[in-house]
């Protein structure tokens, strides 16, 4: 047995988390995350004035996001836009937001207060579909048989040929590193909602089939008339997972207050 000499050099390689908290631990940085868990790529510019901070600052705090991995940057011409580095970093972001302490802020009118509404009810992460009606989603598909919990969220045999008959034949993993199904833990509602390759093509084929409906410039989903009397004959959801509450939403179990970024995403 070769007997380990304390004078050699060995290197050893183990995940940073610390390193990965110290990109969201400014409130910046991670409200521009979380704006672009719309999925798609902003400018410099139109992140500066999401946040309120200068171009200059910006700048700084993206240079560091794309360092660390977190967001990807692309140039056309002289312009530079970034977005999150993939599927995953938006998984990891909603994860962690789920997971967060909720604090106070503000609603200072009608129009804002049914802009948190419409967030809280249905939204975009990344390329799936969040909140109330995402989670009402899983929990219906849980309930006929179409996802299984055994060992984790599976697509079982009824919910691959239920996504056949809706015209989604292959669910598959688009790329090598996509998981097929995964679920996120919502922010809003606390519980989880469908993500992973099966979660982007059950958002692609609403979007496209006109049952939900994409605001300009956010992450809002709009469930149509045609969206609801769908979900409602597919998977039997409610009408309260099919419109926004008349009320604004109280924080779910965790915390005392709301959580958002400057304004709402």
């Amino acid at each position: 047995m070769k007997r380990w000499d304390a004078d050699q050099e060995s290197v050893a390689e183990t995940p940073d988390l610390a390193a990965l908290a110290a990109l969201l631990a400014d409130r910046t940085r991670a409200a521009i995350c979380m704006a672009l868990l719309d999925g798609g790529a902003w400018t410099a510019g139109e992140l500066a004035a999401y946040a309120a901070v200068a171009p200059s600052t910006t700048t700084e705090h993206l240079n560091l996001l794309v360092a660390g991995g977190l967001l990807a940057e692309e140039r056309q011409g002289r312009r530079r836009y970034v977005r999150l580095a993939g599927p995953e970093a938006a998984e990891t972001l909603e994860n962690l937001a789920g997971l967060a302490p909720y604090r106070r802020v503000p609603v200072r009118s009608l129009a804002e207060a049914n802009h948190r509404r419409a967030l809280h009810h249905a939204r975009t992460c990344y390329d799936h579909i969040a909140g109330a009606l995402g989670v009402a989603i899983v929990e219906a598909m849980t309930e006929r048989g179409l996802l299984g919990r055994d060992h984790g969220p599976v697509l079982t045999v009824d919910g691959a040929d239920w996504l056949t008959a809706l015209g989604i034949p292959d669910a598959g993993p688009p790329a090598v590193h996509r998981a097929h199904v995964r679920t996120c833990l919502d922010w809003t509602v606390r519980r989880r909602h469908l993500s992973g390759a099966v979660g982007a093509a059950l958002y692609r084929h609403a979007l496209e089939r006109g049952w939900v409906a994409k605001a300009v410039a956010t992450r809002i989903l709009t469930v149509t008339a045609a969206g609801r009397t769908a979900f409602r004959a597919q998977l039997g959801l409610p009408d309260e997972a099919l419109f926004p509450s008349l009320a604004l939403p109280p924080p779910p179990p965790g915390g005392p207050g709301a959580l958002s970024p400057r304004r709402p995403g």
